[in-house]
């Protein structure tokens, strides 16, 4: 389904999203991402905190590190500022990054199981459908802070994979 050489292009590429995430929300200012934007999180931290804690999640299940605290209704509360948010940010990308350079094919074959707390029950899914799953899961909630931070009226930032700087083979 997916390679080793994927997942580090993913993991690069959610580095890359999430440094011109933060200059967006840094250029808004913490009063405007704390704002509620009718959205499913309501502002622009809740949704920047509740993917860090998504990604938080998985990499506890894919390391085995450290997993964050509460369930999905605490994901928001992660981080209470954008400067503690941006630093959690920073580091998260290092562990995906990290993580993702050290991955081997035969560690994407198989299924993964854990503790579902959103669905109160033991899961077993492909290995490698869980680690697309997390790349997909940023990329919706990073397009919903776009979608966000330019209706506030602050600057968007390029999304598009094909531009994304430095070296290949991308995929």
């Amino acid at each position: 389904m997916i390679t080793a050489q994927f997942v580090l292009t993913m993991a690069r590429y959610n580095a890359w999203q999430n440094r011109q995430m933060k200059a967006a929300m840094e250029a808004l200012g913490e009063d405007e991402c704390k704002k509620d934007r009718g959205a499913i999180f309501g502002s622009i931290l809740a949704t920047a905190n509740h993917l860090l804690w998504g990604d938080a999640m998985w990499m506890a299940r894919f390391d085995g590190g450290a997993r964050p605290q509460g369930g999905i209704p605490e994901s928001v509360d992660m981080t209470a500022r954008l400067p503690d948010w941006a630093l959690e940010r920073f580091r998260m990308d290092g562990r995906i990054l990290l993580w993702a350079e050290a991955l081997r094919a035969v560690d994407l074959v198989g299924d993964l199981k854990w503790y579902s707390g959103a669905q109160g029950r033991e899961v077993s899914k492909s290995m490698a459908l869980c680690v697309t799953h997390m790349f997909n899961h940023q990329t919706h909630h990073r397009g919903q802070v776009h979608a966000m931070v330019t209706a506030a009226g602050g600057e968007g930032w390029t999304s598009d994979l094909a531009f994304m700087p430095g070296e290949g083979p991308w995929l």
